[in-house]
């Protein structure tokens, strides 16, 4: 038999609201879910890869703040 999690099991091993994962599933943005009757159940394995296939930090594109980007134009203009 499979061990299938309920929407309350994966809210709580996401640390998340079970509002959120509602909210995921009806936009389509969550992990992949089976539906058994009324009842939402999910694979852990659909969880696991959903998880990993999520972007990691410390490879972002900083953008600058707009006290930055002026900064950068007084800068240009006063070298010329």
């Amino acid at each position: 038999m499979l061990n299938l999690l309920t929407e309350y099991d994966v809210a709580q091993r996401l640390h998340v609201s079970l509002a959120s994962l509602r909210r995921w599933r009806l936009e389509r943005r969550g992990p992949r879910f089976i539906k058994v009757s009324s009842l939402v159940r999910y694979r852990p394995e659909d969880v696991e890869e959903w998880l990993a296939a999520l972007p990691t930090g410390g490879a972002a594109v900083r953008q600058n703040s707009a006290s930055e980007i002026e900064a950068e134009r007084y800068h240009k203009t006063a070298r010329v």
